[in-house]
């Protein structure tokens, strides 16, 4: 009798809000606040990310190259309006993002708003 193949699991699509601030929560000083009345994640008051008013769409920190390079590699999930094309940030459908792809964003922008000692102390490894 064959064995059955092994099967990779698909990553799953689809991340809601609680879940971002738990992921937000893991990286260090990351406090839940608000931002224009909405829910938002900040690093010494520095906003990080932030959930818009229908409820399913981030306002992510990203880099303007960042965002140029996620929004050519998956324009289903990440997209931008008018009000933020001079703003360091891009808009991502949390129904749709896989949820490590939002970790390792939110680490990223972490990285980026997070004070320069706060960021080398998180990345030096253990004594």
């Amino acid at each position: 009798m064959a064995k059955a193949k092994p099967t990779r699991k698909k990553p799953q699509r689809g991340v809601s809000y609680a879940q971002v601030v738990q992921l937000g929560r893991e990286l260090p000083e990351v406090e839940e606040s608000t931002s224009y009345g909405t829910p938002a994640l900040k690093v010494r008051g520095k906003l990080l990310v932030r959930l818009k008013e229908d409820g399913k769409t981030l306002v992510l920190r990203a880099t303007f190259e960042e965002r140029e390079r996620l929004l050519a590699a998956a324009p289903d999930v990440f997209y931008l309006t008018d009000h933020y094309l001079n703003y360091p940030a891009v808009l991502v459908r949390l129904p749709l993002i896989e949820r490590e792809f939002m970790r390792e964003l939110l680490a990223e922008a972490w990285r980026s708003v997070a004070p320069q000692k706060l960021v080398k102390g998180a990345t030096k490894p253990a004594s």
